[in-house]
């Protein structure tokens, strides 16, 4: 029998091989084709006398099944649906999601033994699929990785994997990789007893049906036994069990500050499953799913954490008409922390590394800045000086001859830039691409030192370069095709994501992300506490606040970066709301963490950071405290509203480049999915209303552009208008 998505083969021994196979796609993805092909051949386990057991694999040579089709998942449609069917929209929400949970259910008490062979990646679904077989065979290749990160974009294991997995290696560590997203290698998974059999990968399944045929019998899960017993017990009662959701609900909420409805869902689906019948468990579990997947919050963060992000990765922005530009050689001019770290990534992606500096040691020590984080990875000697080898560390302009990719981290001065840039030229040539990291000036401007303005482009990273995902892509007034293809095509080869915005001072991530600092500083200089207002920041979900960011990049920048704005923009220059309290703290000689003075103290014994004791003095706190709630708004509404203007000027252009660059460039609420999404998700007419209020409150900062008011008047949104502009 052949089939679409599963090829279905009998063998003389009566041993079925389904072997799953996707057509047209690199990967094989749980969706609607899959499913229903899935389910036939269930039936058929359960009533074809000639099928003895089973055996599931895949056809690809990627893995087999990388979980559910995220980009096809539709929810809100299926729970729309509801009215049609007489059914309450939960109640056809229930239905949808439990389906593939009752599905993988009919396989383990099908009556006939069921075993998988993994040649390659299961995550996700993939797995759960894979958990729900009675015997578990997976390749020895310490590459594949099996696991269930949904954790990771607003979702968690809805078939049955908040259910098997404690059931298989017991509560405490199954839920610190159905919390974390993590993955485990064959042989992490052999010893968890997650699979059962660790065999070459040409013999995968001979061994799976070597199994099925050896026992026809063992068609029972553990957990269906009547003498189960969960590994590390269970149970309200169990010390163990208790101690275990007692430190976990802990350590959870330290994390997401009880921001992801995911991780709640987690620990209430494990708690209470483990307690229940397994088939309550897993009705259980789909409940919590629907509940889950009925917020926006899922939705949101599925589109940008996972949609959007892979289709950056693959080059949803890049110029179709531009063939392939793939950097072999790239002059890195600084090597400062930035020059360093994209020095780091270039030479980890093959690509060879001119590092260049005013003086040798400045060049030296940036080359020893890759070889100290190799070291603390314990990176193998090999693999070491193999990396090493591609960073040629100079003071040469001379050595840049063959850079086909030129890279700028230099000080944040209009001045040096344009003489570093005019001396790689003179090297080079202008028809070299070159790229400046700066974080505020604008690439029109710099680009006026390069000849050919049309091959100058910005490529801002962030810092520290090896941990952070994103890319900024820059493109100038006179920017060519050429330049952003290539500078895509290079993002792509050090695996980073990239976004692609239009020029402004400070672009967008810096503009935005300054608001965000700017508000934090304006009200401490109001008075305001500045533990509340540290606090706050984290509550709603950014990764630290605003006074201790600051400490991280550094006072003395930001004050530098304000000075060369105030001269850039002459009589134009309006101050900030919060440059006062910089002035004041660089007179205090207060750099921040790298001078182990901020609005922070950094003992010299190394214990802790802590808020400057002195702050309260420096800035008296005033006699009356916002709320909590109003310290949010603040914060939150001055990044939405500052994300619109970029919207509405044209430095975005899509809302997919602005929700990837908040939450992957500065943090922004994970759990929104963005800010585009958020102000969707709220409502365009409420945001406005809200922002006219706090104009009229803390100053024309707040005030809405143009372009909110006339989406709040036609009740639009910011996705629905790129859904329109794209058709």
């Amino acid at each position: 029998m052949t089939t679409t998505a599963i090829r279905q083969d009998l063998d003389a021994d009566g041993i079925l091989l389904l072997t799953i196979d996707c057509p047209g796609l690199s990967m094989n993805v749980i969706n609607a084709d899959l499913a229903t092909e899935l389910a036939a051949a269930v039936r058929r386990i359960k009533t074809d006398d000639a099928v003895k057991g089973a055996v599931l694999t895949s056809g690809k040579a990627s893995g087999f099944v990388a979980g559910a089709d995220l980009k096809g998942m539709n929810f809100q449609g299926d729970a729309a649906a509801a009215e049609s069917s007489g059914k309450s929209k939960m109640a056809k929400l229930f239905e949808g999601v439990s389906s593939l949970n009752m599905l993988l259910r009919s396989l383990e008490t099908a009556g006939k033994p069921v075993a998988v062979a993994l040649n390659g990646l299961a995550l996700g679904g993939g797995l759960e699929i894979a958990l729900a077989c009675h015997y578990r065979v997976v390749a020895d290749n310490p590459k594949i990785v099996l696991g269930l990160p949904e954790v990771l974009v607003g979702l968690f294991p809805g078939a049955g994997g908040t259910q098997r997995l404690p059931r298989i290696m017991g509560v405490q560590p199954a839920l610190m990789y159905l919390l974390q997203g993590k993955n485990m290698s064959p042989q992490e998974a052999l010893g968890f007893g997650v699979v059962h059999e660790v065999a070459p990968l040409a013999e995968v399944v001979d061994r799976a049906k070597a199994w099925v045929k050896a026992n026809p019998t063992k068609a029972t899960q553990p957990w269906d036994e009547k003498s189960f017993k969960f590994p590390g017990g269970a149970g309200a009662m169990n010390p163990n069990f208790a101690q275990t959701f007692i430190g976990g609900n802990a350590m959870a909420h330290k994390q997401s500050q009880g921001n992801m409805n995911q991780i709640k869902a987690i620990l209430s689906c494990v708690y209470e499953g483990a307690q229940l019948p397994f088939d309550t468990a897993l009705r259980l579990e789909s409940k919590y799913f629907a509940k889950v997947v009925a917020d926006p919050q899922s939705s949101n963060m599925i589109r940008s954490l996972f949609v959007s992000k892979q289709a950056a990765e693959k080059g949803a922005r890049r110029p179709k008409t531009v063939p392939p530009m793939k950097t072999k050689k790239v002059g890195m001019l600084g090597a400062g922390l930035m020059g360093a770290g994209i020095a780091m990534v270039s030479a980890q992606a093959g690509i060879e590394v001119v590092l260049l500096d005013r003086d040798q040691a400045a060049a030296d020590k940036g080359k020893q800045y890759t070889a100290d984080r190799l070291a603390r990875r314990r990176t193998s000697p090999e693999k070491t000086a193999e990396i090493l080898g591609r960073i040629h560390a100079t003071t040469k302009y001379e050595d840049l001859k063959g850079c086909d990719l030129i890279i700028e981290a230099v000080f944040e001065s209009r001045e040096i830039k344009a003489d570093v840039t005019r001396a790689t030229e003179a090297v080079v040539g202008a028809d070299t691409i070159f790229g400046s990291n700066t974080s505020t000036l604008p690439i029109t401007g710099l680009a006026e030192a390069w000849s050919k303005p049309e091959n100058f482009i910005g490529i801002h990273f962030f810092s520290p370069v090896e941990k952070m995902p994103l890319v900024e892509i820059i493109v100038g007034k006179r920017t060519g095709q050429e330049a952003i293809a290539k500078a895509l095509d290079y993002v792509a080869q050090i695996k980073k994501t990239p976004i692609v915005v239009n020029d402004s001072r400070g672009f967008y991530t810096s503009r935005c992300f300054g608001t965000f600092v700017q508000e934090g500083l304006a009200m401490l200089g109001e008075g305001v506490t500045p533990a509340l207002i540290e606090n706050v920041a984290k509550q709603m979900g950014m990764p630290v606040g605003p006074l201790a960011v600051n400490d991280e990049v550094g006072l003395d920048l930001s004050y530098k970066v304000g000075q060369q704005t105030k001269k850039d923009l002459g009589d134009a220059y309006k101050p900030g709301p919060g440059e006062a309290v910089i002035e004041k703290m660089m007179e205090l000689g207060r750099h921040g963490r790298k001078n182990g003075k901020g609005f922070y103290a950094y003992p010299e014994d190394g214990s802790p950071k802590h808020l400057w004791p002195e702050l309260s003095a420096q800035f008296p706190v005033a006699a009356n405290q916002p709320t909590p709630a109003e310290v949010r708004e603040r914060l939150l509404y001055r990044q939405l509203v500052e994300t619109a203007r970029c919207f509405a000027e044209g430095v975005l252009e899509t809302p997919e480049d602005g929700d990837l660059g908040a939450i992957f460039g500065w943090g922004f609420m994970p759990q929104s999915g963005g800010p585009f999404s958020a102000m969707d998700t709220t409502g365009i007419e409420t945001v406005v209303k809200t922002l006219d209020r706090m104009a009229q409150q803390h100053g024309e900062r707040f005030a809405p552009p143009k372009l909110l008011r006339d989406m709040a008047a036609k009740a639009e949104t910011f996705y629905g208008n790129a859904a329109k502009k794209a058709a």
